[in-house]
């Protein structure tokens, strides 16, 4: 009877932590939100300068909560390289091109991507469709729609897990702007050195570091701005280059924890508070 009581009481005491702890990494989640909102209310631009870009570790006799904010409009966006009409984005294909070359991913993988989207059934050389698909243990269709996580691309030929792996901290699969789904700009404030270098044929490594320099000097906040840099006046008049200084994308990632219990809640959210996507472990 004594040992039957002392199980029952910490199966209640883990279930009541385990509920606190949730309810805690949802409200940093909400605290995260405000964060960004008051942070950036007013200002032009965002960048890794910004209170929200600093971790944040709350402690309380409830328990504790670590909240860490990342931008996603810093990273190409996978769904921009075909857009509704079916027809591959040449702009997004070279950019996808030159970051793959970089972490040295085979070309062919963006053929077979763009086949994965693409709303009909002619195979591109390198790329796959349903047929090929209905081959493999068990058989499935190719979505013929935008990628729903980056973990689907597992389902895409020539996508091994390696190569998602390397993709995962460049890419995203979210808009800046939801009324913009197709030609979602890159944040030069917040995007990492790979991003940079695969936005256009003329940022070298040189180029990029320069970039990040001085956005830790001092944030861009136009097109204008990357006269600062050698090279940027021909770059900022690029018609092709994809850039922005302001992200309205962001994933929030709060972790709670409860005596021993902990609860991890990842948001994707826009500036407005929109949640696109919500994960709770």
């Amino acid at each position: 009877l004594i040992h039957q009581a002392y199980v029952d009481i910490s199966l209640s005491r883990g279930y009541r932590d385990g509920q606190q702890a949730s309810l805690l990494a949802e409200s940093g989640i909400i605290g995260g939100i405000k964060l960004l909102q008051l942070s950036l209310q007013g200002q032009g631009y965002s960048s890794l300068s910004d209170a929200w870009a600093t971790p944040v570790k709350l402690d309380d006799e409830t328990g504790a909560i670590d909240l860490s904010i990342v931008e996603e409009s810093g990273k190409i966006n996978l769904n921009s390289l075909v857009p509704p009409n079916g027809t591959v984005d040449s702009i997004t294909q070279a950019t996808l091109k030159r970051l793959g070359k970089r972490l040295q991913i085979p070309e062919d993988v963006w053929d077979a991507l763009a086949d994965w989207l693409d709303k009909n059934d002619e195979q591109r050389s390198g790329g796959a469709e349903t047929s090929y698909y209905q081959t493999q243990k068990p058989p499935y269709k190719a979505r013929n729609d935008r990628l729903a996580t980056i973990s689907e691309l597992s389902l895409v030929k020539g996508f091994t897990p390696e190569i998602i792996s390397k993709l995962k901290p460049f890419v995203t699969i979210y808009a800046d702007q939801p009324t913009s789904p197709i030609t979602s700009p890159v944040n030069i404030n917040t995007a990492s050195k790979e991003v940079l270098a695969a936005l256009d044929d003329s940022i070298d490594d040189r180029m990029a570091e320069r970039i990040l320099e001085e956005r830790r000097l001092k944030p861009f906040e136009g097109v204008g701005n990357l006269s600062r840099i050698p090279g940027g006046d021909k770059l900022s008049q690029n018609p092709n280059l994809r850039a922005s200084f302001k992200g309205h994308l962001f994933r929030i990632t709060s972790i709670a924890r409860v005596k021993e219990t902990a609860r991890t809640v990842e948001a994707v959210i826009r500036l407005s508070g929109e949640t696109l996507s919500w994960q709770e472990y």
